[in-house]
Parts: C-alpha cells; sequence; structure tokens
C-alpha cells in the first residue's frame, strides 16, 4: 500500500510540474491571461489564469492509474468504491469546467452558485452527505431536506473559501496543500481507502503546481483550480465523515480548512457590517492588510502558510478529542484569531467593540436620557423663567456634556426677569457650566451643538448651545432626544415665563456653577 501511495504522489507531482509549464505557454501563446484592470489586483503585468486545468489533468490521470492499480489487487479492492469515485469525479469535473469558463469569459456569481449547488446535489444524491451533527443532536439523524440543505451549504462554504483567498501567490494552493495533508492522515489512520489515495494525489498536483505559482508567479491557480481544489476537499470531508460520525468528522475538517473559513466568514461579516453587498470585490482581505502593514508580498505568504500550518497541527490534535484536548484547540484558536483580527485593524471589527462597550455602559445612557426626557416634560408645566433655568442645569448637570449657552429674544413688551443689579436688554443669554471644567478661553478644546429653538407656534426664540470638552469618554447620551421634542418644548416653555414675567425676581443664593450673562 505504501508503494501505492508513493508512486500516486510522486507521478502526480511530476505530471503537474510537466503539464503547469505546457499549460502556462500555451496560455500565453494563445492571449489566455489575466490582465490588472483593478485597484484589488497585485500583479503587474499579464498572467496567466489557467492553473487549474493542470491540477486537474494531473489528479484525474493519476487517480485512473491508481484507480486501476488498486482494483487489480484484491485485497484492497474492497476498500476502494469506483461509485463513490465516480460520485466525486462526476460533480468535481462540472465545477472545473465552470472554473475554466469564468476564468476565460467571467460568470457572474449567481450563476456560479447555481452550478455549485447542483454539483453538491449529485454529492448528495450518491450518498456523500450530512447525515447528522454530532456535537448538537447526538445520533439523532436530521431530516433529509435538513440534511440536504446543510450539506449544499458546506460544499459551497468550501469551494468559495479557497477561491477568496487566491488573492497572492502561491496562497490558495499552499494552504490547499496543508489542508490535504491533514486529510490524506486523517484517512490513513482510518485504514487504507478511496480517501488516502484521492488526498495523496491532489497534494501532489498541487505541489507540483506550486513550482510555477510561488511569488514572482508564472501562472495564476485560477478559478478552475481553486473551485476544484476547494469542491474536491468538501467532498473528500463527507467521505471521511461517513467512516467517523463523531466530533471528528465534523471539528477536523473545520479546523484544517481554519484560513479559508476564517478570511471567508471575515469577508461576509465585514460586508454585513459596512452595509456592502456580500459578493463585491474590495482590498481588504487579509493578505491585503498585512501588505498594508509593510510585509512583503513573500513575506506575507510565507507567514499565511505558517498560520495555515497551525490549523493543521490543532486539527490532528482532535483526533484524541478528550475533554482536555478539545478545550485546549478551542481555546489557542479563540485568542490567536482574536489577537489577529485586532491587529489587522479592521475598521468594521472596532465599530463592533465600540457598540459593545456602549452596550455595557447603558445603564448610565439611561439615566442621562430620561434627564432629558423629564426636562422637557418639566418644561411644559414651567410657571417662571428662573424655573426655566433650573430645569435645564438639572438636565445638563447630570449628563456629559460640559455646559450650555441659552440665546433667547425678547419680544415688544417682554422684559426679562433678572436680579435688581442689571439692566433689562433687548436680548439676553443664560450660561451654565459644570464646575471645575476649564473654558475654551482657558485652552482646552470644545466641540457643541446649536439648537434652534422654535416654538409651537412656529415663532423663533433664539438657540441652545451644548459644549463638551474633547476627550476620550463617549457621550452617554441619544442626541436625537435634544433635537426632537426638547428644542419645542424649551422654546414654549419662553414663551409662556416672558410673557408673564415683568416682576424682578432675585436669584437664589450664589452658587459658582450657576451664572447669567447679560449680551448688550
Amino acid at each position: 500500500m505504501t508503494l501505492i501511495f508513493l508512486g500516486t504522489f510522486v507521478l502526480a507531482l511530476l505530471s503537474s510540474f510537466v503539464l503547469t509549464r505546457y499549460v502556462r505557454d500555451f496560455a500565453n501563446s494563445h492571449g489566455l491571461v489575466a490582465v490588472p484592470t483593478q485597484d484589488r489586483h497585485l500583479h503587474s503585468s499579464p498572467l496567466p489564469r489557467l492553473g487549474g486545468v493542470a491540477i486537474f489533468l494531473s489528479f484525474s490521470c493519476c487517480i485512473g492509474l491508481a484507480a486501476f492499480w488498486v482494483l487489480q489487487s484484491h485485497r484492497m479492492h474492497s476498500t476502494f468504491s469506483v461509485k463513490t469515485l465516480l460520485t466525486i469525479l462526476g460533480p468535481a469535473t462540472m465545477v472545473f469546467l465552470l472554473g475554466v469558463y469564468d476564468d476565460i469569459h467571467g460568470a457572474g456569481p449567481y450563476f456560479k452558485f447555481t452550478v455549485q449547488g447542483l454539483a453538491a446535489t449529485m454529492l448528495y444524491m450518491g450518498g456523500l452527505r450530512i447525515v447528522n451533527i454530532p456535537v448538537l443532536l447526538g445520533d439523532h439523524p436530521l431530516p433529509w431536506y435538513i440534511g440536504w440543505l446543510i450539506t449544499v451549504v458546506w460544499v459551497l462554504a468550501i469551494t468559495n473559501a479557497f477561491n477568496l483567498i487566491d488573492g497572492l501567490d502561491g496562497l490558495a494552493a499552499g494552504s490547499a496543500l496543508f489542508s490535504t495533508l491533514v486529510a490524506f492522515v486523517v484517512a490513513l489512520l482510518n485504514g487504507p481507502n478511496l480517501v488516502t489515495v484521492m488526498t495523496i494525489a491532489l497534494a501532489g498536483a498541487i505541489l507540483g503546481f506550486l513550482r510555477f505559482n510561488f511569488n514572482p508567479a508564472t501562472i495564476f491557480l485560477g478559478d478552475s483550480g481553486s473551485l476544484f481544489i476547494g469542491f474536491v476537499l468538501s467532498a473528500l470531508a463527507l467521505e471521511g465523515a461517513q467512516k467517523a460520525p463523531t466530533i471528528v468528522a465534523v471539528a477536523i475538517p473545520v479546523v484544517s480548512f481554519g484560513l479559508p473559513i476564517l478570511e471567508t466568514s471575515l469577508s461576509i461579516i465585514r460586508r454585513l457590517i459596512s452595509g456592502r453587498p456580500v459578493f463585491t470585490a474590495d482590498r481588504e482581505h487579509i493578505h491585503h492588510k498585512l501588505l498594508q502593514h509593510g510585509m512583503t508580498h513573500r513575506q506575507v505568504v510565507i507567514l499565511l502558510y505558517g498560520v495555515s500550518a497551525v490549523f493543521a497541527m490543532l486539527s490532528l490534535f482532535l483526533l484524541w478529542p478528550t475533554g482536555s484536548s478539545l478545550g485546549l484547540v478551542l481555546a489557542v484558536l479563540g485568542i490567536g484569531i482574536w489577537i489577529g483580527v485586532q491587529h489587522l485593524g479592521y475598521l468594521e471589527f472596532g465599530e463592533l467593540a465600540r457598540v459593545a462597550h456602549r452596550t455595557l455602559n447603558q445603564p448610565q445612557i439611561f439615566v442621562n436620557n430620561l434627564a432629558i426626557r423629564r426636562a422637557t416634560e418639566e418644561l411644559k408645566v414651567a410657571r417662571d423663567y428662573d424655573q426655566v433655568r433650573r430645569i435645564l442645569a438639572a438636565a445638563f448637570g447630570s449628563n456629559d456634556f460640559d455646559g450650555f449657552e441659552l440665546k433667547f429674544e425678547l419680544f415688544p413688551g417682554e422684559l426679562v426677569p433678572t436680579d435688581a443689579s442689571g439692566p433689562r436688554r433687548s436680548t439676553s443669554s443664560f450660561r451654565w457650566q459644570k464646575a471645575g471644567v476649564n473654558k475654551s478661553s482657558n485652552g482646552s478644546a470644545v466641540w457643541s451643538i446649536a439648537l434652534d429653538l422654535l416654538s409651537s407656534a412656529n415663532r423663533h426664540r433664539g438657540s441652545l448651545i451644548v459644549h463638551r470638552n474633547y476627550s476620550t469618554r463617549e457621550l452617554q447620551l441619544d442626541v436625537n432626544l435634544l433635537t426632537t421634542a426638547f428644542p419645542t418644548a424649551l422654546a414654549d416653555a419662553l414663551d409662556r415665563t416672558l410673557a408673564h414675567s415683568a416682576q424682578v425676581i432675585a436669584l437664589p443664593e450664589k452658587d459658582t456653577s450657576l451664572m447669567e450673562a447679560q449680551a448688550g
């Protein structure tokens, strides 16, 4: 059996090496090249994208020869299912042809998903399916339609995950090589079977191609290669799951495909958070972020090879799924992914962190919002101008603003209440500031919001300017409360109290945080 594995690997490696060179030269001579036309493209000169053709031909030929070899051996005949082989190769060929068409002519995402969905359905009908989820449901089988849907989603996710990371020379092929080797080891431990032969053939085909795809690449993997590799790996994971219906069958493929799954998950979440279509292309993939941090093209690829290798090793730990090993793997993955995402500096996740922090401070936001709501209701029944001032000071004294200035106009027949020493003017203002807070004139930078005071009678009463010093502390207040009912309630209160106030009202005892300023 070792001779079969070694022979298959070497034959796939050599044939892929020769075929890749031939496909590259053929594509260059016939103009089948990818021209860098978009900002997200990282290559500067036209290069062929049909590297998947070499991998497909090498893999298919080697599997055919290996199948013929194995079937001649009565000892191996029972472990090698021709039906399963055809079940995988048939839809895999369909996905490969889809990739070739996309590389040459271009195909829309919905058309590609439709073809991939049909190929996944063919796998399901051929017996390669997800029948239960041990982690969640134990040994209880899923209804056929749920099993079909999960199977299709799994195949689509893995197929397109490898396509999504195909953005740097050698990245997708190298990551797939690590995942393929994990699948080979797992299959080998389950006993020699079809999966072991197919995985070792795929590993050889990928490695032979990498000679021409590693930076600086002379040929790209293309959709014909990335979609084909992703589909075959997803199908082999389903075949392996039939042999090990435990947590191993679920966890090992997921962890071994860690880098493409992580990239896909991040891309979908980022685009959903930022309100962009999920299928739009951008320059914010993991490899783009690493390039923006000053790393070279080759350094990024080698680093992500290391990440893929770590995922591969962690997945092998799950071959012995004790409680401690599973917990350790999950902890390492969680901490590593969290630290990595933080260092990449995605703005979308920074916004999520801000929202989470604001959620933790929600009790204080409730207090501040209620202070504004309470002031709005009290202003509706305020009896005099002095009460209006106290309501405003109480409302802003308990929130995160540092001060305000109320500027209002007096109409004919109105007098502003003031103390006996102050003259009455046609315009007036009232300033309030928290004790211990520096004013802008003393060097502190401030920002402000000016609210126009328009009464219910559509009469402009002036403005309320609230200000706050620039600081790292967040504003724990819903500003919408200040811009809706509050200005109208304040304008109506001024209309009502100033019209009724002609007498002098003595100020309460002097408060350093409460003062009135007359503006000429």
